[in-house]
């Protein structure tokens, strides 16, 4: 597919044009049926990891936490208040989003100049995209990501099209709550700015407007800030621990791209790509050249700094709308019509095949085999992801079990012993498995050091009695004058390996006082 056919048939710039009743039929189908696919498959398995740990994090609402803004928690407290604790309940917000994201798709689509077709194809490759399937069946810091990425993406293109400049204010509101959202707007933004500057754009950093809407964003992102700076940079702390550590799989760039193609769902390849070449070497493309920038920048970003494989999936709504504009122009002749289906069935049909390797459609025994069978895999992104079941599904098993056989060891001790000893886990997901399902035994809070786990502290426990959660020879429970090792979990075989592994011990009698122990304890990695 060359730039030259690309643009064949491509205006210099799309008219503005009312909604026709096709376009918002067209766009209502889709959205259906990404939320039916999503109400239908998010209650499969069990809560997920990082689930439990940002519901957690909503019992302790703040300004900041270690590894996260505040937006995901605040959302997770807030499904728990208005629909409870199920798990559709957790996940509807999430659903919502993903439903969104397929509309905003279009509508890029349509102001880039694009028509039915057009619209078809880009929501067609967002409908289909295998880590969308993935983020917006559960709660996380990810699934609101890319709206608000691709919310700034919308208004670059309404501005490219002779909007009013006042839309930067509203680029500030998106880009700011991006950041209460996830940090990574960072890097999108800079994208975005080094796009304005090498584009005939750069103008418009001589109206106030823009100025106006980087202050927006500034202020409401300042809460952040502010509580970095009282928490001694913490998330900086993290980031360099991990950038030290050997816990992410680092790729180089050819496979880092390679990685991109999988994830996404090979099938969509050819319109996210033909879109990138559209920006750059179509006439009507070249006008949004800044998105192009912007991606290019952040996917170089996201190499140097050895990002994971799915950090850069916000950024795709924006190609998969220009690819669709590109193609829609590209086969507009009566003998290559044809291929417009068959690349929407073509999509369809791939995001399906391979939609039970990061959803729960399948029961977990035939996961293994069907991946076989398919020969299709989503690659890892941490280096101890080695679980039967790929990590989105792996860890959303297990989770009840470990809190019942603690609780059970907890009910074992005498009253007096209960009513001061805690439960110590190592990571964050075994502390907040403990600490949602936990109370329906009776169990108290949970204590780690790991990542905010620490910052909320020993909880007044003065380390008489702890029932610690650990692994053998890899023991804090040296620091106890008498430990009693009550055995391995038993768990589902479908968990994770490593939460597998872990005994339950009782500790009674620390040897120095909870505040010399507990900086020991901290664990940001």
């Amino acid at each position: 597919m060359t730039a030259t056919a690309i643009s064949i048939g491509a205006s210099d710039q799309p008219s503005r044009r009312s909604w026709a009743r096709p376009e918002i039929l067209l766009i209502c189908a889709f959205v259906l049926a990404k939320l039916a696919i999503h109400f239908a498959f998010n209650r499969g398995y069990g809560y997920f990891r990082d689930e439990l740990y940002y519901l957690a994090c909503g019992q302790h609402l703040a300004f900041g936490y270690v590894d996260q803004p505040p937006l995901t928690p605040l959302i997770g407290r807030a499904s728990r208040v208005l629909f409870g604790d199920s798990l559709s309940s957790i996940r509807f917000f999430p659903v919502l989003a993903g439903g969104a994201k397929i509309a905003l798709t279009a509508w890029i689509a349509r102001e880039l100049g694009g028509r039915a077709w057009a619209i078809a194809l880009a929501m067609t490759a967002s409908l289909s995209c295998l880590v969308y399937l993935g983020i917006d069946n559960i709660l996380s810091t990810n699934f609101l990501e890319p709206l608000f990425w691709m919310g700034c993406a919308y208004i670059v293109v309404r501005i490219v099209n002779g909007a009013s400049p006042k839309l930067w204010l509203w680029f500030g509101v998106l880009a700011g709550l991006g950041l209460e959202n996830k940090h990574s707007m960072v890097f999108f933004g800079a994208g975005i700015v080094i796009g304005l500057l090498l584009t005939p754009l750069r103008r418009e950093f001589t109206r106030k407007w823009i100025w106006l809407g980087a202050l927006i964003a500034f202020l409401i992102a300042l809460p952040i800030v502010i509580w970095e700076a009282q928490h001694h940079w913490a998330t900086y702390e993290l980031l360099s621990n991990i950038a030290h550590s050997d816990k992410n799989v680092v790729n180089p760039p050819l496979e880092f791209i390679k990685q991109q193609i999988i994830i996404l769902n090979p099938a969509t390849f050819p319109v996210w790509f033909a879109g990138l070449l559209w920006l750059f070497s179509a006439r009507a493309g070249r006008r949004y050249a800044a998105l192009g920038i912007a991606y290019l920048v952040t996917l170089m970003e996201m190499i140097v700094l050895h990002g994971k494989h799915y950090y850069l999936a916000p950024a795709y709504p924006m190609l998969f709308a220009a690819g669709g504009v590109a193609i829609e122009s590209l086969l507009r002749r009566s003998w290559v019509a044809w291929l417009r289906p068959a690349a929407i069935a073509a999509m369809i049909a791939t995001g399906a095949l391979a939609a039970p390797t990061i959803m729960p459609i399948l029961a977990p025994e035939r996961v293994n085999g069907y991946m076989k069978a398919i020969h299709f895999e989503p690659p890892k992104s941490e280096n101890d992801h080695t679980a039967a079941l790929p990590q989105i599904l792996a860890d959303q098993f297990g989770w009840p079990e470990m809190t019942q056989q603690v609780a059970a060891v907890y009910k074992s001790l005498p009253a007096e012993d209960r009513a001061k000893s805690a439960v110590f886990a190592q990571d964050y997901g075994e502390a907040a498995a403990v600490d949602f399902f936990g109370p329906k035994y009776g169990l108290p809070p949970a204590l780690s050091g790991h990542q905010n786990y620490f910052l909320w502290g020993p909880r007044g426990y003065n380390g008489d009695v702890f029932v610690v959660l650990d692994w053998p020879g890899d023991s804090n429970c040296h620091e106890f004058s008498s430990v009693r090792d009550y055995g391995p979990l038993h768990i589902s075989q479908w968990a994770m390996p490593f939460e597998q592994s872990p005994h339950i011990y009782v500790c009674r009698g620390l040897k120095m006082p909870m505040s010399q122990l507990w900086p020991q304890v901290k664990k940001w990695m």
